[in-house]
Parts: structure tokens; C-alpha cells; sequence
């Protein structure tokens, strides 16, 4: 609400009361303040407090008596049609001057008409600026009582309609923005702590709205909260990012560790109450892009392995020999997908190590020095279990565990490993051996996709090795 002016009013005094002004014989109590001074020398009395407050408000004020005179009119109110408090104060009503005359008694009516009733009253009218222009604004008035109880007046605080409209349209935005947007808001402090969370980001982050409420956002994600949290310190000290970011986080929840995706825009918030801008905290808007980002991974390594599976397999076919076009193919098939090989051919009741990789760095698939030498692999081995039910096995290191630390050794596979699959050969029917694939700890687990590329790659090489073992290429 905008300031006033509050000439033209008196102040009640009652039948014994006395301004200080009045004639002699009629002075204040000894020891009482002088007016205006309420006992604090310079203090302003309550018309100056009152026309002080008025003028600092940010609305448009102004009040009639109950007879329609204009009483008050603030700084605001000039600001909007261009009328002086010096012009206005003492008008009666909007005629000829802030209303054209086809409408002011419609407008007084309407203004009145709140002196009797309970409430506020909302109005839209067409003023008059005092350039001529004319402007819609929104009223809302009420009535004002005197001391008896009686209707004194009315006061009515406007503002431009569509300053009012915008200003509905942003409560409303953000009342909609933190309850049911179909993407996650998250207001955080300059301590980064959430403030405000919409549904959304509460169903994203695990919790309820009012759970996750000050709490530290590592509380929340496990892995990723620093890179949030930079980006959130970096909002705070520069501004908004000109793009929107992609952070992968992994959220702790009660059915386990989850790791998203989520498309993150970010806000930096001011308050619109002081001349610096004092920040807030930071808006943070989000999208989980989870599934597409894993489908777009998935398709590029997808291509990637069939871009793979091609070059070897025009690689193989210019090898003379039928195990140079084995080794060649896992050369291939090695790339981005797995540290170490190993091939294992079945002679007899037992398994022989035919061709791998080094054991002790990257290297390439080579048949094995001086000649195949038995695996001495142990009862349950999962290359002896790949073999026995002629399929694919899975198996990984426990993260950890003391075991953990001897597990591929135990297995007798290169020290750094702790992810194996191992895909069965088969050709024309027999089991010719099984094929070793080993990942280090620092690299994921094979999953169900990666089965069925080293199933295809494991049928390509059993048939080089078929052909090997027919020809004598590849004697045992």
C-alpha cells in the first residue's frame, strides 16, 4: 500500500480533552509528555506517524469520509494517476477529475456502498489519469467506523489490473510449481538445506515434503552430492547456468540404493523487499531422464559391439589360421567390454588353458606359450559349471569381504579381477570348451545384456576353433 496524505482530517477529542492549544487555565497534567512528543523529545505524533506509514506503503490508498470527500491519498496512488495529494484531498468523489463523468456516480456508489457492509469489496473500474489516459484498475474497499460505532468514511487500496493480474499469476504459478508440477522443485537455503519440496521431488528423493525439510542433502544421495552441491554454490555466487545439467546420483531409499538421472535447471533467489539483491537460496528444478539416458547408453553400446562384432569378423576371415581367427575375434570383442580373456578348451574329463590374455597387464588374446597346460580348476569352478550345464555363468567377488581379497586367485584368474562370465563353446552339437570373461573391481558386474553379447561372440569362436581342431590347426 502506498503512502497518504492526511489533510483535511482532525483529530476527536472528547468534551474534557485538551490539544494543548486551547485556552488558558486548560493545560496538560503536570508531568504529562507535550503532544506529539509522547514523552520522547522530537518523537512524531500519531497524524505524521500515520501519513509516514501510509506514504511507504506499496498499493494505491485512498479514503472519503461519509460524505464521499477525498481524506487520503498517497504517494502510490499519485504514482498511478498522476494526481497530487494537494489535488485530491478535499474532492468530492471521482467526478470530473479521476472519473469521467459518465461513470463517477456508478464508481461512488460502488466505493460507498462498503461503508455499510461487512468485509471488503472487490471492484474494477476505469479511472481517469491526470494526463487524460485512462486505466483499469482493481479496488478493494471496506468501511470504517468512528468511535460511536457509526460509519466514518470508507478506504479503498488499488492497484493497475494488470499489475494485479501478473501478481495473481505468479502466486498461482508458484502455488502450482510446489504442489502438482509434473517435474521436481526444490527451494534450498543459502545453507542448502530444502526449505520447500514439491510432490514430485519428494516421490524423486524418497521422502515426505515435510521429512525432507532442513535436512543435509548427503543425507539423501549417496554419491553425486558434491557435484550438486557445487552447482548449487555456484548458483548462489554467479548466478543461473545458461543450460540446463545432467547429474547422476545414487539416492538411499528403504528398498536399497537407486542411481537417477536427473535434467537440472537452477534459480537464484532474491528478495524483491530490499534495493540489494539479498539472496534467498536457489530454485532447483529437475526431470528424472533415468530411462532415456540408460536406453541412449545401451543403443551406443550397442552399436559400438556390432560395429565390433563386424571388424572382427572381416579380420577373421583373412587369418590362414583357424585359432589366429579366434584370438583375432576376442581382440575385438575385448574392447570396452571386458580387462581379461581366457580360453578353455575340454580335453577329455578336464578343461586346458589354450589361449588368454596377460595376466599381469592389457595385452592381446594369444595362444598360450609352449602349448596347452591344464586348468587346475576346483570342484564347482564356473567354468566347470558353464561347461556342465552347457550356458552362461555370472559371478562376482563379494565387495568387502575379506574373501573378496583372494577371490580371484582362488579361482586361478588374474589378481585385479572381480566380475566373471563365462560363456560356453559349442559347435555342431559338442562342447568344445568355455570362454572367460573378467572384469577389475573398478568397472560394473556383467549383466543380462552383456550374456548375450559374449554368447555371440563365444558362437563366432567356436566355430574358428572347431574348424582348427578339424583341420589340426588347433591340436590339444
Amino acid at each position: 500500500m502506498g503512502a497518504s496524505r492526511s489533510s483535511g482530517t482532525t483529530d476527536e477529542l472528547g468534551p474534557d480533552e485538551d490539544s494543548g492549544g486551547g485556552p488558558p487555565g486548560c493545560s496538560a497534567a503536570p508531568g504529562a509528555p507535550a503532544p506529539g512528543e509522547d514523552g520522547l523529545p522530537g518523537a512524531p505524533d500519531g497524524s505524521e506517524l500515520l501519513a509516514a506509514l501510509l506514504d511507504g506503503m506499496d498499493a494505491a490508498l485512498c479514503a472519503f469520509d461519509a460524505a464521499g470527500t477525498v481524506t487520503h491519498w498517497n504517494r502510490e496512488a499519485e504514482r498511478v494517476l498522476g494526481w497530487t495529494a494537494d489535488e485530491a484531498v478535499g474532492r468530492s468523489g471521482f467526478a470530473g477529475w479521476a472519473a469521467r463523468r459518465a461513470d463517477a456516480d456508478e464508481v461512488r456508489a460502488r466505493l460507498m456502498s462498503a461503508m455499510g457492509a461487512p468485509g471488503r469489496q472487490v471492484h474494477e473500474f476505469a479511472l481517469l489519469r491526470k494526463d487524460g489516459g485512462r486505466v483499469l484498475v482493481r479496488t478493494q474497499s471496506a468501511g470504517v467506523r468512528g468511535a460511536d460505532g457509526q460509519p466514518a468514511g470508507v478506504y479503498c487500496a488499488f492497484s493497475e489490473v494488470h499489475a494485479q493480474i501478473d501478481l495473481e499469476r505468479a502466486i498461482a504459478l508458484s502455488e502450482a510449481l510446489l504442489e502438482d508440477a509434473s517435474w521436481g522443485v526444490v527451494l534450498v537455503d543459502v545453507d542448502l538445506r530444502p526449505t520447500v519440496v514439491n510432490a514430485h521431488a519428494a516421490r524423486a528423493l524418497g521422502g515426505s515434503r515435510t521429512a525432507l525439510l532442513g535436512r543435509p542433502l548427503g543425507e539423501l544421495i549417496v554419491q553425486g552430492v558434491e557435484e550438486l552441491e557445487a552447482a548449487l554454490h555456484h548458483v548462489l555466487a554467479e548466478g543461473a547456468p545458461s543450460a540446463p545439467a545432467e547429474l547422476w546420483v545414487t539416492l538411499r531409499t528403504a528398498e536399497g540404493e537407486r542411481r537417477r538421472c536427473w535434467r537440472s535447471g537452477f534459480l537464484r533467489l532474491a528478495s524483491p523487499l530490499t534495493e540489494e539483491p539479498v539472496p534467498l537460496g536457489v530454485g532447483w528444478l529437475f526431470q528424472d531422464v533415468t530411462a532415456a539416458r540408460l536406453a541412449e547408453q545401451e543403443a551406443d553400446r550397442l552399436r559400438f559391439r556390432t560395429s565390433q562384432l563386424h571388424r572382427a569378423a572381416r579380420t577373421a576371415c583373412e587369418c590362414e589360421d583357424p585359432m589366429e581367427a579366434a584370438t583375432s575375434l576376442l581382440d575385438f570383442a575385448l574392447a570396452g567390454f571386458a580387462d581379461h580373456v581366457l580360453v578353455d578348451l575340454v580335453a577329455g574329463e578336464r578343461l586346458v588353458r589354450t589361449a588368454a590374455t596377460p595376466f599381469d597387464a592389457p595385452g592381446p588374446c594369444l595362444p598360450v606359450a609352449g602349448g596347452s597346460i591344464p586348468a587346475r580348476y576346483a570342484p564347482g569352478h564356473p567354468a566347470l559349471q558353464s561347461v556342465e550345464r552347457t550356458g552362461t555363468v555370472r559371478t562376482s567377488a563379494g565387495a568387502g569381504t575379506a574373501a573378496s581379497q583372494t577371490w580371484a586367485v582362488d579361482r586361478r584368474w588374474p589378481r585385479d579381477a572381480a566380475h566373471a562370465l563365462c560363456a560356453v563353446l559349442r559347435s555342431r552339437g559338442r562342447t568344445l570348451g568355455v570362454l572367460t570373461f573378467l572384469r577389475a573391481a573398478n568397472r560394473a558386474a556383467f549383466e543380462r545384456p552383456d550374456t548375450a553379447y559374449a554368447e555371440t561372440v563365444a558362437a563366432r569362436v567356436a566355430g574358428a576353433v572347431d574348424l582348427a581342431l578339424v583341420t589340426g590347426a588347433g591340436s590339444l
